[in-house]
């Protein structure tokens, strides 16, 4: 990795760390040159314009979800429980972490578009990625006829991480979760199969609060 690409990480990873607990993306690249502290000239080099830092955000997070997914293809065999845990581990990192929701401004076909090349290439790669993953632990899970559970799930899950973190929940209430796994159940046609249950809910928290 070059020393461009190191300090663009380290940026980006000081604009995620400002963007905790935040509603909107409120982030200029003036404010990131003084919490980074590092010069004004540098940070406009990595990114030329506003949309090149959110994209360059948006492109940290959804490579997060992605390494997150490929540590879930290790933990759970089961496609249905694969699927649950890591968008619960979604949620739970939103609410436990004060992460900022991408969701909340990503897909944006403007922005993405006022982008530079690089960036524009670099989130395509990344979001395509993790779309992927999604859609192909769907189909392993059997493919149901009637509606395209891809874009359904996809949808609700959006909606979801956009709403979660409006009002004051608390990110280790087991029934959250467990009505969270059954939503995602329904919505995927697989309500005749077995969710975690709470029990099983509460030991995955206890494990994650355990390896943090």
């Amino acid at each position: 990795m070059s020393n461009w690409e190191q300090r663009g990480n380290f940026l980006v990873s000081v604009a995620q760390r400002c963007l905790r607990g935040q509603k909107s993306f409120n982030l200029a690249r003036s404010h990131l040159v003084k919490a980074s502290q590092i010069s004004k000239g540098t940070v406009y080099n990595h990114f030329t314009n506003e949309a090149d830092l959110v994209v360059a955000v948006a492109i940290a997070e959804f490579r997060d979800f992605f390494e997150q997914a490929q540590q879930d293809e290790e933990t759970y065999a089961d496609p249905l429980h694969r699927f649950l845990y890591h968008h619960c581990w979604r949620m739970r990192d939103v609410l436990c972490n004060d992460r900022f929701v991408i969701s909340r401004v990503i897909p944006n076909t403007d922005l993405l578009e006022q982008a530079g090349e690089y960036y524009q290439a670099a989130y395509n790669k990344a979001w395509n990625d993790y779309n992927q993953w999604n859609k192909d632990l769907i189909r392993e899970m059997g493919e149901m006829k009637g509606y395209d559970r891809v874009s359904l799930v996809r949808n609700f899950v959006r909606g979801t991480m956009v709403n979660i973190d409006e009002g004051d929940t608390d990110c280790c209430d087991i029934e959250l979760y467990h009505q969270y796994c059954y939503a995602l159940a329904q919505l995927l046609g697989h309500s005749d199969k077995r969710i975690p249950t709470r029990n099983e809910l509460s030991q995955w928290l206890i494990q994650l609060r355990q390896a943090a």
